[in-house]
């Protein structure tokens, strides 16, 4: 993935959440990380936590870590995570703040977040897995001053059943606790595999592949 000196910087700032489940898809994956390079304005990618994260969840059922500990762990799987990405993607610029990323990209660069420096600096993100990569990529949205931001899953919004169509089961489940706080006065868009054939050609020209995602509507955790 080459830089590209013709991304338009008048454009929007995308920040673009890649969901660590999508480890479980690779020809997905790459086929996400090839749309994303056709982005044509400032792009950051915000990684999941995938299998890294999941690793640090069955390791606190067996040891009984605390919330704090398995916080702090799981970001760091959303950096191992972005290694992987880096590895499956040339020419990211691996970057730790939005200073950083609006550096990357006044050179044309695609940005990639590793979030571990920025949250430990913020008190104000709880140590909870209420918290997932999903809130903290919203949360580095509206740190770098963006109003967009796209959140890739590995499923499809409309699979989802509804909180009336599965009550033992509560709301859809498609973002943590906390995204609707940390989300606010975002634009966020959802894009699953249905929506991978048009991606590239969508955000060729600036557009975004997937649904708007409704605050009043879905709930809880990807």
């Amino acid at each position: 993935m080459p830089s590209t000196s013709s991304r338009n910087p008048e454009l929007r700032h995308l920040v673009a959440k890649l969901g660590g489940s999508l480890w479980r898809q690779p020809r997905a994956l790459r086929g996400w990380l090839a749309a994303l390079a056709r982005y044509a304005g400032p792009l950051t990618i915000a990684p999941g936590g995938g299998p890294f994260a999941d690793a640090v969840r069955d390791a606190q059922r067996g040891m009984g870590f605390s919330d704090a500990a398995a916080h702090e762990m799981a970001i760091m799987g959303m950096e191992q995570y972005a290694t992987a990405l880096a590895d499956l993607a040339s020419g990211l610029v691996a970057v730790t703040t939005p200073a950083e990323a609006a550096a990357a990209h006044r050179r044309g660069a695609i940005a990639l977040w590793r979030p571990v420096a920025m949250t430990r600096a913020a008190p104000q993100i709880p140590a909870s897995w209420d918290m997932t990569s999903d809130s903290l990529a919203a949360w580095f949205a509206r740190e770098a001053g963006t109003k967009t931001l796209l959140l890739i899953k590995s499923v499809d919004l409309s699979t989802l059943p509804r909180a009336e169509e599965r009550p033992d089961r509560g709301a859809a489940q498609i973002v943590d606790p906390r995204f609707a706080h940390f989300a606010r006065e975002l634009a966020v868009t959802i894009a699953g595999p249905a929506d991978l054939a048009s991606a590239e050609e969508k955000m060729s020209r600036g557009d975004l592949p997937g649904v708007a995602y409704s605050f009043e509507r879905e709930q809880h955790i990807a």
